[in-house]
């Protein structure tokens, strides 16, 4: 899937009002994005931000909405926080974490993005930095040990599965609120 822009994103949402819950946990979701310049997995970069708070660099996350399907929250978080729209993949699994801002446990699904457009501006941009890095580099960078898991997936998808079991898959979504689009392209 590719997002594209129908109208500037100026502001990132905020809120937990629409935020979706499963037994007690927040349900959030992300994108590892990522961009190849060669064959091997060396040739594969992944783009970490920073956190809002703190230097520490994790994957764009955020939490799923009630009016959106999980797709589109994937790409939409990723935008908001990393400024990079893509080519969103097969899901790479969920994991149950305690968040570290509070006493609290989530479920995070993860998606790979491989990037086709970088922003200039977006949402995040004055409140995270971005940093394009090797895939061995993003195992020691990032902080949270659910998200090195989920690097871990992603890695298994990309050298273990055949390239066209890691396409694209075309996803309905609800665009009217976001003002984006989601559609496929091959």
């Amino acid at each position: 899937m590719q997002i594209e822009m129908l109208a500037p994103v100026l502001i990132s949402r905020t809120g937990r009002h629409l935020q979706r819950y499963d037994k007690g946990c927040r349900l959030v979701v992300g994108c590892i994005p990522y961009r190849v310049h060669g064959p091997d997995i060396k040739d594969i970069e992944v783009l970490l931000i920073t956190s809002q708070k703190s230097p520490r660099l994790m994957f764009p996350k955020g939490g799923w909405e009630l009016d959106e399907n999980i797709e589109l929250a994937a790409s939409r978080e990723t935008l908001e926080e990393a400024g990079v729209k893509g080519l969103l993949g097969e899901k790479l699994g969920e994991w149950t974490f305690k968040s570290k801002s509070q006493e609290k446990f989530h479920m995070g699904s993860m998606f790979p993005l491989l990037v086709t457009e970088v922003l200039d501006v977006w949402p995040e941009k004055d409140y995270r930095q971005r940093t394009w890095m090797t895939v061995i580099q993003a195992r020691e960078a990032c902080t949270q040990s659910w998200m090195k898991e989920a690097l871990e997936a992603f890695v298994y998808q990309q050298t273990h599965l055949p390239t066209a079991d890691r396409g694209h898959l075309p996803t309905l979504c609800r665009t009217e609120d976001l003002k984006l689009c989601v559609s496929s392209k091959y």
